[in-house]
């Protein structure tokens, strides 16, 4: 029995000191791209050890880069421009051991026409966090071997099941709404053990979380989407990870993630990096302090991590053919680092587009972090808008508050007014909620009337509108906390009692909020003043704010009336861009105003007028 075991012991070892290839990453890559440089992480037990060659023409082996992890390599690749797809081996060799062998693929570019289209102000995003949506496929609601195997709808904490194809099977619900784009919450493996179903702690950035599908249907989901007239974007987290990934339990060098001597959370404010005062001290936890225990900060300056991040996020664009990158906690990333990842994606795709979160309170803070160097920050971002956090507390205070100075309308005048700080404020994401605020129907005390001025604004406004998943359906509550407002939307499970996809199963207000959106989202499709054209603006008296949306082929009038009371607006101090106009239609109710020298506005309303001559 000694002996059998000691035989056993032995066996192991063989198996677990001999190399054994677990990862290659990018998986696969593509011929006649516009850098032809592509580094590869090589992931195997004891891998150090063996040399590497590879025999195909057109790609050269320029170097072979060992690491303080002997777990890894990294090799360095150069694709000449006349490489041709097709595959061939990457031979790790050592004398004495069976050489391993990876059959590596440079594919052919798709240059199809609806991929990597870019979102713009022609767009309306749909923000939809995946698990919370619609369970398409009960078979990946739990998948064995992951760490979390919970599934409780009646926790806000927990899995609720849905997934990709839960979406494909709503996408003409999206489109009947009047919705061009879509954007998910990430998609990729969060095998953490708990209360990951937000997808932001991210286990393997190859990888689509087996509960939502595969990469294959990811894939099938976007060409679904293009199909239909919808853009795609994805969500990504370049600046952590999630702790309990693959490469945090054996990272290929120490300083692949910030380390500190002992834990040290980022200090969550962003004007460190803006104030010409700041301490060395503040901005140092700004960008390396880690944003949760489970969520390790990446070390951006290492230069393993920039090419290894670079090539995953240009991976999933000529991959999946998606159209925009929405990049979350934007300003705690290395800001170097993030221009240069912007230019090498802006390189490869022309037409992309890069959105960040920018969390911030005002417009110069949002400013810093866009592209052109409008503030004086000292380099280019590159980075075309971002979420327009400043807007959104402005419409707040359009819609909640009192007249004054500063106050009521004012407020969201003053904000549009230094719209001079960035290089182009119509590439900012415009909105009214989003997975990490209180839902927009409870921040108006869910009064009907201030709900509808304010997708008005919306639809209306300078930018790229976004519309939080159910925000068309009245869906409600606060964030706190803010698994609140991510609930299920109902009718994406077989068992629900309700179908809210459907006009039969939702209330008479529900259809009366769903039609708005949907009058609004279809007139701006057709609207070119809406899409593309200029915003002029008016300074607001007695509470009423009056702009207009124009070019040389349309004008559109909106007037919002703050005020708890009907009120009777005189035009005539709005001649410069009334000049030629008699007529008007209105766009929600089709009524036709005949004489526009005076109009009546109902009380908190939000009149949009598409004006004739």
């Amino acid at each position: 029995m000694k002996r059998f075991f000691l035989l056993l012991t032995s066996i192991f070892f063989l198996l677990t000191s001999h190399a054994q290839l677990e990862r290659v990453e990018p998986m696969f890559w593509w011929t006649q791209m516009v850098n032809p440089k592509l580094q590869l992480l090589v992931h195997g037990n004891k891998i150090a050890g063996y040399s590497v060659s590879l025999n195909y023409k057109g790609v050269t082996l320029q170097k072979v880069k060992m690491v303080e992890n002997s777990n890894y390599l990294f090799l360095d690749l150069l694709i000449d421009k006349n490489a041709k797809p097709g595959k061939f081996d990457i031979v790790f060799s050592q004398q004495g051991k069976k050489a391993l062998r990876y059959a590596y693929e440079l594919k052919q570019q798709d240059k199809s026409t609806n991929r990597n289209q870019g979102v713009t102000d022609k767009d309306l995003i749909y923000l939809i966090m995946p698990d919370r949506f619609s369970n398409g496929d009960t078979t990946n609601d739990k998948i064995a071997g992951m760490k979390d195997q919970t599934l409780n709808r009646d926790s806000m904490y927990y899995r609720h099941g849905g997934d990709l194809q839960g979406i494909i099977n709503h996408l003409d619900y999206l489109k009947d709404l009047g919705v061009t784009a879509i954007w998910l919450t990430p998609e990729i493996e969060n095998d953490m053990s708990h209360a990951s179903y937000h997808g932001y702690a991210a286990t393997d950035l190859y990888k689509i979380d087996p509960r939502y599908g595969t990469n294959d249907l990811y894939k099938t989901y976007v060409e679904k989407c293009h199909a239909l007239g919808l853009k795609v974007i994805k969500d990504v987290v370049p600046n952590h990870i999630g702790s309990e990934g693959w490469m945090m339990q054996d990272l290929p060098m120490k300083d692949w993630v910030h380390q500190w001597p002992k834990y040290t959370n980022t200090n969550y404010r962003d004007e460190p990096l803006m104030d010409p005062h700041a301490s060395a001290s503040d901005r140092k936890l700004q960008l390396d302090g880690w944003f949760v225990p489970s969520m390790p900060d990446v070390n951006e300056s290492n230069t393993y991590v920039q090419n290894y991040y670079i090539q995953n996020y240009i991976w999933w664009i000529e991959y999946a053919g998606i159209d925009g990158y929405r990049i979350d906690t934007y300003p705690y990333n290395d800001p170097q680092f993030m221009a240069s990842w912007a230019q090498a994606i802006k390189a490869q795709f022309p037409s992309f587009t890069l959105f960040g979160e920018t969390f911030v309170q005002t417009v110069a803070e949002q400013a810093f972090y866009t592209e052109g160097n409008t503030v004086n920050r000292g380099f280019d971002t590159h980075l075309q808008g971002v979420t327009d956090y400043a807007l959104n507390a402005s419409i707040y205070e359009a819609l909640n508050g009192k007249e004054g100075w500063d106050n009521g309308v004012n407020r969201l005048y003053e904000t549009l007014s230094q719209d001079f700080l960035y290089k182009d404020p119509a590439k900012n994401s415009v909105f009214l909620d989003d997975h990490d605020v209180s839902r927009f129907y409870s921040v108006v005390g869910e009064n009907f009337d201030k709900y509808k001025m304010g997708i008005a604004i919306l639809l209306t406004m300078r930018g790229i509108p976004e519309l939080y998943y159910g925000t068309e359906i009245l869906m409600k509550n606060f964030s706190d906390p803010d698994g609140l407002v991510r609930e299920d939307f109902k009718g994406g499970w077989a068992n629900d009692s309700v179908d809210k996809f459907t006009a039969e199963g939702r209330t008479d207000s529900e259809n009366i909020a769903f039609n708005y959106v949907k009058i609004l989202a279809d007139y701006r499709k057709k609207s070119s003043a809406l899409q593309i054209g200029k915003l002029m603006q008016y300074v607001p008296e007695k509470n009423i704010y009056v702009y207009f949306r124009y070019n040389n082929k349309q004008t559109v009038m909106i007037i919002v009336n703050g005020n708890d009371s009907s009120k009777t607006l005189d035009t005539h101090r709005f001649g410069e861009r009334l000049n030629g106009f008699t007529k008007a239609k209105n766009i929600i109710t089709q009524e036709k105003l005949l004489g526009i020298q005076s109009i009546d506005l109902p009380r908190h309303s939000a009149t949009i007028l598409e004006l004739e001559k």
